[in-house]
Protein backbone atom coordinates (compact mmCIF):
# COMPACT_ATOMS: atom_id res chain seq x y z
CA UNK A 1 0.00 0.00 0.00
CA UNK A 2 1.02 3.51 -1.03
CA UNK A 3 2.57 5.58 1.76
CA UNK A 4 3.89 3.20 4.07
CA UNK A 5 7.17 2.15 3.51
CA UNK A 6 10.26 3.53 6.15
CA UNK A 7 7.22 4.59 7.96
CA UNK A 8 7.22 4.22 11.92
CA UNK A 9 4.42 2.90 14.20
CA UNK A 10 3.84 1.98 17.91
CA UNK A 11 1.22 -0.82 17.96
CA UNK A 12 -0.04 -1.55 21.82
CA UNK A 13 -0.94 -4.84 22.57
CA UNK A 14 0.94 -6.79 19.40
CA UNK A 15 3.29 -9.22 21.29
CA UNK A 16 0.31 -11.56 20.61
CA UNK A 17 -2.85 -12.44 18.45
CA UNK A 18 -4.04 -9.50 15.99
CA UNK A 19 -2.00 -7.31 17.52
CA UNK A 20 1.24 -8.84 16.58
CA UNK A 21 -0.43 -9.98 13.03
CA UNK A 22 -0.82 -6.06 12.33
CA UNK A 23 3.03 -5.57 13.17
CA UNK A 24 4.18 -8.29 11.65
CA UNK A 25 1.94 -6.72 7.96
CA UNK A 26 4.13 -3.47 8.74
CA UNK A 27 7.13 -5.56 8.36
CA UNK A 28 5.83 -6.74 5.53
CA UNK A 29 5.25 -4.13 3.82
CA UNK A 30 8.64 -2.02 4.99
CA UNK A 31 7.42 0.01 7.79
CA UNK A 32 9.45 0.01 10.95
CA UNK A 33 7.50 -1.02 14.28
CA UNK A 34 7.70 -0.67 18.05
CA UNK A 35 6.04 -3.58 19.78
CA UNK A 36 4.54 -2.26 22.93
CA UNK A 37 3.01 -4.84 25.49
CA UNK A 38 3.24 -6.24 28.58
CA UNK A 39 3.67 -9.33 27.82
CA UNK A 40 7.51 -9.28 27.85
CA UNK A 41 8.77 -12.42 26.77
CA UNK A 42 6.08 -12.91 23.43
CA UNK A 43 7.04 -9.49 22.78
CA UNK A 44 10.65 -9.97 22.67
CA UNK A 45 10.12 -13.51 20.69
CA UNK A 46 7.99 -11.36 18.05
CA UNK A 47 10.37 -8.58 17.69
CA UNK A 48 13.73 -11.22 17.38
CA UNK A 49 11.54 -13.14 14.69
CA UNK A 50 10.65 -9.76 12.35
CA UNK A 51 14.10 -8.81 12.80
CA UNK A 52 15.95 -4.98 12.49
CA UNK A 53 12.55 -2.72 11.52
CA UNK A 54 10.89 -4.03 14.80
CA UNK A 55 11.78 -3.19 18.56
CA UNK A 56 10.48 -4.37 21.89
CA UNK A 57 9.61 -2.45 25.43
CA UNK A 58 7.29 -3.76 27.88
CA UNK A 59 4.38 -1.62 28.13
CA UNK A 60 1.58 -1.20 30.44
CA UNK A 61 -0.65 1.12 29.07
CA UNK A 62 -1.66 2.36 32.12
CA UNK A 63 1.43 3.23 33.38
CA UNK A 64 1.83 6.75 31.35
CA UNK A 65 5.53 6.53 32.07
CA UNK A 66 5.70 3.20 30.05
CA UNK A 67 3.89 4.79 26.67
CA UNK A 68 5.77 7.89 27.05
CA UNK A 69 9.01 5.13 27.10
CA UNK A 70 7.49 3.87 23.90
CA UNK A 71 7.65 7.09 22.23
CA UNK A 72 11.23 7.58 23.08
CA UNK A 73 12.39 4.36 21.90
CA UNK A 74 10.45 5.09 18.34
CA UNK A 75 12.14 8.44 18.44
CA UNK A 76 15.40 7.25 19.57
CA UNK A 77 15.32 4.64 17.52
CA UNK A 78 14.44 5.87 14.05
CA UNK A 79 13.68 9.51 14.57
CA UNK A 80 10.09 9.84 13.69
CA UNK A 81 6.28 8.24 14.51
CA UNK A 82 4.36 8.01 11.61
CA UNK A 83 1.01 5.80 13.50
CA UNK A 84 0.17 4.60 16.33
CA UNK A 85 -1.99 1.50 16.51
CA UNK A 86 -4.44 0.86 19.85
CA UNK A 87 -4.76 -2.90 20.10
CA UNK A 88 -4.22 -3.22 23.58
CA UNK A 89 -7.45 -4.32 25.35
CA UNK A 90 -9.06 -6.77 28.32
CA UNK A 91 -11.56 -8.97 28.43
CA UNK A 92 -12.49 -8.20 31.97
CA UNK A 93 -15.86 -8.13 32.12
CA UNK A 94 -18.76 -9.71 34.86
CA UNK A 95 -21.41 -8.22 33.35
CA UNK A 96 -24.08 -6.78 35.67
CA UNK A 97 -22.11 -8.12 38.38
CA UNK A 98 -18.82 -6.09 37.37
CA UNK A 99 -17.87 -3.93 40.62
CA UNK A 100 -16.39 -0.17 40.33
CA UNK A 101 -13.01 -1.65 40.57
CA UNK A 102 -13.75 -3.84 37.05
CA UNK A 103 -15.12 -0.85 35.78
CA UNK A 104 -12.67 1.66 36.20
CA UNK A 105 -10.15 -0.62 34.89
CA UNK A 106 -11.68 -1.43 31.64
CA UNK A 107 -11.79 2.33 30.93
CA UNK A 108 -8.05 2.47 32.22
CA UNK A 109 -6.78 -0.43 29.88
CA UNK A 110 -9.43 -0.09 26.48
CA UNK A 111 -10.01 4.01 26.25
CA UNK A 112 -7.62 6.10 28.53
CA UNK A 113 -4.41 4.15 27.65
CA UNK A 114 -4.59 4.60 24.32
CA UNK A 115 -5.99 8.10 24.23
CA UNK A 116 -2.92 9.04 26.55
CA UNK A 117 -0.22 7.63 23.96
CA UNK A 118 -1.71 9.77 21.09
CA UNK A 119 -1.35 12.81 23.55
CA UNK A 120 2.38 12.06 24.03
CA UNK A 121 2.86 11.26 20.36
CA UNK A 122 1.13 14.07 19.16
CA UNK A 123 4.28 16.08 18.31
CA UNK A 124 5.81 13.70 16.54
CA UNK A 125 2.92 12.53 14.60
CA UNK A 126 1.99 16.27 13.85
CA UNK A 127 5.43 16.98 12.25
CA UNK A 128 4.64 13.52 10.21
CA UNK A 129 0.99 14.38 8.92
CA UNK A 130 0.56 10.86 10.92
CA UNK A 131 -2.67 8.52 11.41
CA UNK A 132 -4.32 6.93 14.51
CA UNK A 133 -6.36 4.05 14.45
CA UNK A 134 -7.78 2.97 17.60
CA UNK A 135 -9.28 -0.38 17.93
CA UNK A 136 -13.06 -0.24 18.28
CA UNK A 137 -15.34 -3.70 17.69
CA UNK A 138 -18.58 -5.02 16.76
CA UNK A 139 -19.98 -5.27 20.54
CA UNK A 140 -20.22 -1.27 20.64
CA UNK A 141 -22.75 -1.35 18.17
CA UNK A 142 -25.37 -4.16 19.93
CA UNK A 143 -26.23 -5.36 22.78
CA UNK A 144 -24.52 -8.34 23.75
CA UNK A 145 -25.74 -11.47 26.43
CA UNK A 146 -22.91 -11.51 29.41
CA UNK A 147 -21.17 -8.65 28.63
CA UNK A 148 -21.29 -4.83 29.62
CA UNK A 149 -17.92 -3.55 30.39
CA UNK A 150 -16.27 -4.77 27.09
CA UNK A 151 -18.95 -3.14 24.76
CA UNK A 152 -18.97 0.24 26.94
CA UNK A 153 -15.31 0.75 26.55
CA UNK A 154 -15.46 0.08 22.72
CA UNK A 155 -18.06 2.63 22.57
CA UNK A 156 -16.12 4.99 24.45
CA UNK A 157 -13.37 4.20 21.97
CA UNK A 158 -15.41 5.21 18.75
CA UNK A 159 -16.53 8.56 20.76
CA UNK A 160 -12.91 9.12 21.49
CA UNK A 161 -12.03 8.37 17.99
CA UNK A 162 -14.41 11.38 16.86
CA UNK A 163 -13.55 13.44 19.05
CA UNK A 164 -10.07 12.91 18.15
CA UNK A 165 -10.20 13.02 14.71
CA UNK A 166 -11.77 16.74 15.17
CA UNK A 167 -8.87 17.92 17.31
CA UNK A 168 -6.34 16.80 15.73
CA UNK A 169 -7.18 17.69 12.45
CA UNK A 170 -5.12 21.13 12.80
CA UNK A 171 -2.02 19.05 12.79
CA UNK A 172 -2.99 17.06 9.78
CA UNK A 173 -3.76 13.87 11.83
CA UNK A 174 -6.19 11.59 10.66
CA UNK A 175 -7.95 9.48 13.77
CA UNK A 176 -10.35 6.33 12.75
CA UNK A 177 -11.18 3.34 13.89
CA UNK A 178 -11.14 -1.14 12.77
CA UNK A 179 -14.13 -2.49 14.44
CA UNK A 180 -13.35 -5.91 14.16
CA UNK A 181 -15.97 -8.76 14.22
CA UNK A 182 -15.51 -12.32 15.39
CA UNK A 183 -11.57 -13.59 15.15
CA UNK A 184 -9.59 -16.39 15.46
CA UNK A 185 -7.52 -15.34 17.86
CA UNK A 186 -5.93 -17.24 21.49
CA UNK A 187 -9.21 -16.37 22.92
CA UNK A 188 -11.55 -18.05 20.70
CA UNK A 189 -8.41 -21.29 20.62
CA UNK A 190 -9.07 -21.29 23.81
CA UNK A 191 -12.68 -21.31 23.96
CA UNK A 192 -13.20 -23.99 21.46
CA UNK A 193 -9.96 -25.99 22.13
CA UNK A 194 -8.07 -24.99 19.22
CA UNK A 195 -10.88 -25.98 16.68
CA UNK A 196 -11.85 -23.57 14.68
CA UNK A 197 -14.04 -25.46 12.01
CA UNK A 198 -16.05 -25.83 15.02
CA UNK A 199 -15.78 -21.75 15.61
CA UNK A 200 -16.24 -21.25 12.39
CA UNK A 201 -19.84 -23.21 12.59
CA UNK A 202 -20.93 -21.06 15.46
CA UNK A 203 -19.89 -17.88 13.83
CA UNK A 204 -21.68 -18.60 10.41
CA UNK A 205 -25.40 -17.22 11.13
CA UNK A 206 -24.72 -13.95 11.97
CA UNK A 207 -21.59 -13.50 9.86
CA UNK A 208 -22.60 -13.13 6.08
CA UNK A 209 -19.35 -14.64 5.23
CA UNK A 210 -20.19 -17.47 7.44
CA UNK A 211 -17.34 -17.78 9.18
CA UNK A 212 -14.77 -15.94 11.32
CA UNK A 213 -12.15 -13.69 10.61
CA UNK A 214 -8.28 -14.23 9.91
CA UNK A 215 -6.36 -12.04 12.12
CA UNK A 216 -4.57 -10.91 8.85
CA UNK A 217 -7.74 -9.43 7.52
CA UNK A 218 -7.67 -7.10 10.28
CA UNK A 219 -4.00 -6.36 10.04
CA UNK A 220 -4.78 -5.26 6.09
CA UNK A 221 -7.65 -3.08 6.97
CA UNK A 222 -5.53 -1.07 9.60
CA UNK A 223 -2.94 -0.62 6.76
CA UNK A 224 -4.94 0.44 4.46
CA UNK A 225 -6.54 3.75 6.90
CA UNK A 226 -2.77 4.21 7.67
CA UNK A 227 -1.92 4.35 4.02
CA UNK A 228 -2.25 7.27 1.56
CA UNK A 229 -4.94 5.70 0.06
CA UNK A 230 -7.14 6.80 3.49
CA UNK A 231 -5.60 10.71 3.04
CA UNK A 232 -9.52 11.69 3.16
CA UNK A 233 -10.62 9.03 5.66
CA UNK A 234 -11.21 10.70 8.97
CA UNK A 235 -13.21 10.27 12.62
CA UNK A 236 -15.17 7.29 11.20
CA UNK A 237 -15.30 3.29 11.73
CA UNK A 238 -14.05 0.73 8.90
CA UNK A 239 -15.99 -2.50 10.07
CA UNK A 240 -14.20 -5.95 8.97
CA UNK A 241 -16.79 -8.00 10.04
CA UNK A 242 -17.85 -10.80 7.62
CA UNK A 243 -21.41 -8.60 7.44
CA UNK A 244 -21.88 -9.20 11.40
CA UNK A 245 -23.05 -5.11 11.83
CA UNK A 246 -25.21 -5.25 8.57
CA UNK A 247 -27.26 -8.45 9.61
CA UNK A 248 -30.42 -7.54 11.48
CA UNK A 249 -32.27 -9.91 14.34
CA UNK A 250 -33.50 -12.24 11.76
CA UNK A 251 -29.92 -12.55 10.89
CA UNK A 252 -29.86 -14.95 6.99
CA UNK A 253 -33.26 -16.39 8.15
CA UNK A 254 -36.58 -15.55 5.79
CA UNK A 255 -38.65 -14.60 8.48
CA UNK A 256 -41.38 -13.13 6.42
CA UNK A 257 -41.18 -17.03 4.00
CA UNK A 258 -40.97 -18.41 7.15
CA UNK A 259 -44.53 -16.58 7.90
CA UNK A 260 -45.80 -17.69 4.62
CA UNK A 261 -45.16 -20.99 5.47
Amino acid sequence: MKGLKDKVAIITGSATSIGASVATAFIDIGAKVVIADIAEDAGAKLADQLGENAAFIRTDVRNDDDLKAAVNLAISTWGQIDFIVNTACTYLDNAMDSTREEFLEALNVNAAGGFMLVQFARPHLKATKGAVVNFGSISAKVAQPGRCLYPMTKGAIHQLTRNEALLLAEDGIRVNTVSPGWTWCAIMDEVSGGDRKKTDSVAAPFHMKGRVGDPKEIAEAVLFLCSDHASFITGTDLPVDGGYTALGPEQQTDALGNLAN
